[in-house]
């Protein structure tokens, strides 16, 4: 069917393009984007390639809005004509490289750099929010990038800065409070430039950083596996008898990592926040909500200013009930974390978060 249509399709492009009309290029290109659609997933390269070819030369006689809409249909398709789709993202006109900057495969990661060394700030935004960024595209958009891409690179879990990336999103958070938030929720930041954030963050963003959810990285998605290995959570609310008995045990001189350790252990997570709540001095409603997979950052801060060690922190962080196993890489995050804080502004953070609550 494409080879078909495609002698006539070619020669109402000439026509096109000779008469320079806007409507008939929009048209033209209505129709070759639906022939590419419908076939997709029958055309082999020769015929792509043709279709390329077609696409690229309507550029010259179609307008924006219409290369908008193409540049949206092929922005998620794998086979989508790499010609084409290079043309989109470089369009001088955001609204038309958008949707293939932020989506598509086709582009290599000298295309993005090169796309962040030379095009707008709309265009350094859209790529800031594709899926994966790496440090080299993540450093190129910061040289250029203004402060909504530093914002957007921040919020992105899926972006991966050099330490000298890191850096300069820590000095850019001194003066944009929205930025210092954002970095604060990242387990991948490293714990000396971690440790320079919490200084110069406000009272009301420190708390924040414990209320807020952290955006979840791809390698934290449930897989099939893991299902079998989620704890139930605790069906009760009434935490009474665990304050009590954890305040007898701190009365004995007992309440200790030891006995911590082994209520994480046995799965006895009412008594692990009952421990908590005492330990570091907030309530227990606080905390509670710290036990999700995606409040990690706010559990390794409670946790260190209930003033106990890593490895009784790390047991309690595996044995979360309801949540998937953490991976080993954010076990190392959550260490250099935990390590880099400072008990005085882990206390802190708590308790301020618990005031305002």
């Amino acid at each position: 069917m494409v080879t078909a249509v495609l002698p006539e399709l070619i020669t109402q492009l000439d026509a096109a393009v000779k008469s320079g009309s806007p409507e008939r290029g929009d048209r033209i290109l209505k129709q070759v984007t639906g022939l590419f659609l419908s076939n997709v997933d029958r055309l082999g390269q020769a015929q792509i390639g043709v279709l390329d070819d077609v696409l690229v030369r309507l550029f010259e006689c179609t307008e924006p809005a219409s290369l908008t809409h193409l540049s949206e249909a092929l922005s998620d398709i794998e086979l989508a004509p790499p010609v084409t789709v290079r043309r989109l993202a470089f369009h001088n006109n955001p609204s038309v490289a958008t949707p293939v900057l932020k989506n598509s495969r086709r582009l290599s990661e000298k295309d993005l750099i090169e796309i962040a060394m030379t095009l707008s700030q709309q265009h350094l935004l859209a790529i800031s929010e594709r899926k994966t960024l790496s440090e080299a595209l993540t450093d190129a958009l910061m040289r250029r990038g203004d402060a909504n891409v530093s914002n957007a690179l921040a919020h992105n879990p899926g972006a991966v800065f050099s330490e000298c990336g890191y850096a300069t999103l820590v000095g850019r958070a001194e003066r944009d409070e929205r930025l210092t938030e954002k970095l604060g929720l990242r387990l991948d930041l490293p714990a000396n430039l971690l440790r320079e954030l919490l200084a110069m963050a406000t009272d009301v963003v420190k708390a924040r950083f414990l209320t807020a959810s952290r955006p979840l990285p791809i390698t934290r998605e449930k897989l099939p596996a893991q299902a079998a290995s989620v704890k139930p959570r605790p069906s009760s609310n009434d935490y009474t008898q665990a304050l009590n008995h954890v305040a007898a045990l701190g009365r004995a001189g007992k309440l200790n990592d030891s006995a911590v350790n082994r209520f994480a252990v046995n799965g006895d997570y009412v008594n692990v926040l009952a421990a908590l709540s005492l330990k570091a001095d907030v309530k227990i409603e606080v905390i509670e909500p710290f036990l999700e997979s995606d409040r990690l950052y706010a559990l390794i801060v409670t946790c260190r200013a209930a003033r106990l060690d890593w490895s009784t922190a790390r047991m309690i962080i595996n044995n979360r009930p309801g949540c998937p196993p953490v991976t080993q890489r954010e076990l190392e995050q959550g260490r250099a974390i935990f390590d880099g804080l400072l008990l005085s502004i882990a206390q802190w953070t708590v308790r301020f978060a618990s005031d305002r609550m």
